[in-house]
């Protein structure tokens, strides 16, 4: 089975594909939306690729990281893509699909929800995936979230 998790930011969203058969990692690449789109047109620009990749990897279960509810700073922009997000997976052939912050995801993943940020920022190096190291903050959120994806 694969699931795909996504980190969304103001102006792309990170995703990664991970087979849960094989145990690994097969993508984690970054949708760049183009600097000179509008806001409906970015959103749009989203939602196509998104499922563009749903189909292409063939993906049955997904999970999404989104903005804290007691954030300091709340991203309009992030939050405008992480709905349009929702929305895709909502109308897509995904058997399942989750909304996950850190404590939902740390839960389904098996971390302590306080480690959570450890493994993000590289303190802590998680095992299970290969070359975790080489991968970027955002990376490695979207990894945890096609992660938890795996579980319901």
């Amino acid at each position: 089975m694969r699931s795909m998790g996504i980190r969304a930011a103001p102006k792309n969203i990170t995703f990664a594909i991970y087979d849960s058969d094989e145990r690994r990692l097969i993508n984690v690449e970054d949708i760049k939306v183009p600097l000179a789109f509008t806001i409906p047109d970015a959103l749009k620009y989203i939602r196509s690729n998104l499922l563009d990749i749903l189909r292409e990897y063939q993906v049955s279960r997904a999970g999404i990281r989104v903005t804290e509810s007691n954030a300091q700073r709340l991203n309009i922009d992030r939050i405008q893509i992480e709905g349009v997000i929702q929305e895709a997976f909502a109308s897509s052939a995904l058997k399942y699909y989750y909304v996950g912050q850190i404590s939902s995801i740390s839960a389904r993943i098996g971390i302590e929800r306080s480690d959570f940020k450890k493994y993000i920022n590289g303190q802590l190096n998680f095992e299970e995936v290969e070359n975790w190291k080489s991968l970027s903050e955002s990376q490695r959120e979207a990894v945890f979230s096609a992660l938890g994806a795996i579980h319901d």
